[in-house]
This record gives C-alpha cells, structure tokens and sequence, in this order.
C-alpha cells in the first residue's frame, strides 16, 4: 500500500477497526506525508494524470471571461486553479484593457499546482491564498468566485443500501490488503435519501464540501458564485449506475473497485457531483440561484464540436448570497 500502509494502519486502530471511506480519501488526497494533491501532483494536462474541460479547450475561459465582464466586479477568486491554464487563458480573453481593471486571486491548497500556477503566470497582476476566508478578507467580502472541477476533489461519504437500510462503506487494513465492509450510520443532509433504489444501490455525498460552505459563507457578503462540475440533479444522476461513480484516475488510466486502494495518494479519487445537493446547501445558506443548466449550454456558441458531448455531462450553477442586490 506503499508509503501510506503504515499510516492508515494506525489510524485503523485509532478508530476502532475501520475507517470511513470518507476519511480514507481525505487522508490518500490531503495527507502532507503521501496524499496525491500534497506531495505526488505535477501537473493536470496531457502531463498529468487526468485532464479538465480547460485543458482540451479555450472556450471555457472564453466564457467565463464575458461573464466577468458582464459583471463589472473589480476582484475574481478562482479556488482550485490546477495548472493555471484556465486562469491563463481568461486573462488572455479578457485583453488587456479589461484587465488592469481586474484583481485576480487564487485560492490553491496544493504547493506542487501553485508551483506550476506561479510559473504560468509571470507577469501576471495574481495573488495567491491558502484558504478562502483569507482571500475574502482581503477583497472585503466582496468577490466574484468560480471553480472548475473542484467539489469532485472534496472526500465524499459513501452509502449502498443493505437489508437493513442505508449504509455506511467503510475500508479495514487485513493482511496487508484494503477490504471493504459495511456499518450503520447516520445519513448527512442530502436530496438523496428520498428516493427509491435497489437494494445493493451505491451513491456518495460530498457532505465535506457542505462543511466547507458553512465555514466560509459568512465572509462573503456580495459577488456570485459559478461553480463547474461533472455531475447531474437528482434521480438522473445515478440512473443505472448501481455501483455509484467512485473512481481514480493515473497516467490518464481510468481506476475502479479494489484497484482505487492499490496505492493510497498515488492516484487521483474523485465521484460526480449532485448539484441537486448544490442547491440545497446553497439555499440553507440563504443564497439563491440564478441559472443551472448543462455545461454545453452555459457555454453556449463557440464551443468546439470535439467537446459538445462531453460538456454535456457538466454542470454549471450560478448562485448569490443573501446581501446581494
């Protein structure tokens, strides 16, 4: 299990015999010993291990750009640049002009991706934050934010539904192998749980990204909020997919089952996003949503034929706080 075994071992005892998949995938992502976004990720591209929608093609940043004009917001935060090539190619697109009129701020957790982000983009007007909240703080509560891909990279809580209802996946060390087994637990807040499945049915909640949400919310005081995913609402997000959408990915190899333990923080972990959930959340926040629709059609015109049928399986919500005018 590599450099990691050792650690969730003893971890494994701390907890009582198991540990909640959940944790599991914070520790083979987070941990700053072994996890992949700490010490193993060089790069998101045709040189990493998986590629985004901003990576293949322009047309994202092209769009976000005339969103941020549109907008008229002096200061942009964008959370989870990976490589920074989005980032790139929307201070392209907004000209440079527009961009003496633009802070642009980034929110990156990863050293290795900042490291590659700051090299991108010498010469550009950026500053970088090690968390949200500070970036606020700065700006006065008062920003513009989007991400692309980043809720798929927060540790989601996995249930399949037994016998005796739903239930918690957890992962036990034995004999130096990772099994899976199953305990009861109590469900997290999710559009979910009320509705019908088959027993054996798997799905996740990425309840760590409502936990994020509540933490940072209160600083945020006018702005809006894109947010970019793979993922759908709710039933069709696991229509026929009985064994839920948990996978990694390594050297742009698609991983699944027993082969995302092999080797903990050597490979990207990820599940698609239930914007159903996005809304809910946003809701109890006292946010309200403006627009949420596919991503092909919030791009609109200018999308490349090469990449209409994969955009189809993103999403885009553009949400408000509260104070907003």
């Amino acid at each position: 299990m590599s450099a990691a075994g050792p650690f969730l071992f003893a971890l494994q005892s701390e907890l009582g015999g198991s540990i909640p998949f959940e944790r599991f995938m914070e520790e083979a992502l987070y941990n700053p010993a072994f996890g992949y976004y700490s010490t193993q990720i060089r790069s998101v591209g045709r040189h990493g291990d998986f590629s985004t929608m901003a990576t293949l093609d322009h047309s994202l940043a092209r769009r976000i750009a005339t969103w941020i004009q549109k907008e008229n917001i002096r200061d942009v935060i964008e959370i989870g640049a990976g490589s920074g090539q989005l980032a790139h190619s929307i201070l392209n697109s907004l000209g440079w002009w527009k961009r003496q009129g633009i802070r642009y701020h980034i929110v990156e957790i990863s050293q290795p991706l900042q490291e590659v982000q700051k090299k991108l983009m010498q010469g550009r007007r950026v500053t970088w934050h090690e968390s949200l909240p500070s970036a606020l703080e700065q700006v006065r509560g008062t920003a513009h934010i989007f991400s692309n891909e980043l809720v798929d990279a927060f540790p989601c809580r996995v249930f399949e539904l037994a016998d005796e209802g739903w239930q918690e996946l957890h992962v036990r060390i034995a004999g130096g192998r990772i099994e899976e087994i199953l305990k009861p637990a109590a469900l997290p807040d999710s559009t979910i749980f009320k509705y019908d499945f088959a027993k054996g049915q798997r799905i996740e909640v990425h309840e760590s990204y409502s936990r994020w949400l509540e933490m940072w919310a209160p600083y945020w005081k006018a702005g809006a909020m894109l947010t970019i995913d793979y993922g759908d609402t709710m039933p069709a997000l696991h229509h026929r997919r009985r064994l839920g959408s948990v996978r990694g990915y390594a050297g742009h190899q698609r991983l699944t089952g027993q082969d995302i333990y092999q080797a903990p923080g050597r490979c990207d972990l990820t599940a698609d996003v239930n914007f159903s959930d996005l809304e809910k959340w946003g809701l109890t926040l006292g946010w309200r949503t403006l627009t949420h629709s596919t991503l092909d059609k919030f791009i609109g015109t200018g999308l490349d034929a090469r990449f209409q049928a994969a955009s189809s399986a993103f999403r885009a919500i553009l949400q408000y706080p509260n104070k907003a005018s």
